[in-house]
């Protein structure tokens, strides 16, 4: 097993995006699946002592997931994820965007599109992550709410996880 896994958080302000790649120690089936069921995302997708916390998701083009990430004290950010294009085990893209548990987008707030692939080679998956925003200020934004830092967190979490579920196949 690769112990050596690449990890990568660029941040190009001209093209106003981020890139990020990630190898995970695991097949890229069991790392679609934590990217893509309520279930296992609830269990990464938040920065401790955060919690990630669906109310609804349906993943499928058009389709949508609403969560909020909840304080230990149980203050909760919503966000809502809407799928644009899926092609199973390769590759989804998705707006994500702040809102209310009614899934009323907040305008205030910075939204991003993303696109999220999936490659496995030599026992390892690589997830690119792609994260374009419409403004400079709205990257910055996010940069400034700890977005970074709050992000490799999560994806460290998810590597535990991955390690975690890959022992129990």
């Amino acid at each position: 097993m690769k112990t050596n896994l690449l990890f990568d958080f660029t941040v190009d302000k001209t093209t106003k995006t981020v890139f990020v790649n990630r190898e995970f120690a695991a097949d890229r089936s069991l790392v679609w699946d934590a990217f893509t069921k309520q279930e296992i995302l609830d269990q990464w997708w938040a920065p401790k002592p955060w919690e990630s916390k669906t109310k609804s998701m349906d993943f499928r083009v058009g389709g949508r997931r609403l969560y909020a990430m909840v304080s230990p004290e149980g203050q909760e950010h919503w966000s809502i994820q809407e799928f644009t294009s899926i092609s199973p085990t390769t590759n989804f893209k998705m707006l994500s965007a702040f809102a209310d548990k009614d899934e009323n987008i907040n305008s205030e707030m910075p939204t991003s599109d993303w696109d999220l692939s999936f490659n496995e080679q030599n026992e390892t998956t690589t997830v690119s992550i792609i994260i374009k925003h419409k403004a400079l200020t709205d990257l910055e934004k996010m940069l400034e709410m700890g977005f970074q830092g709050g992000f490799t967190m999560t994806l460290n979490y998810l590597e535990t996880l991955l390690t975690t579920l890959s022992q129990r196949q």
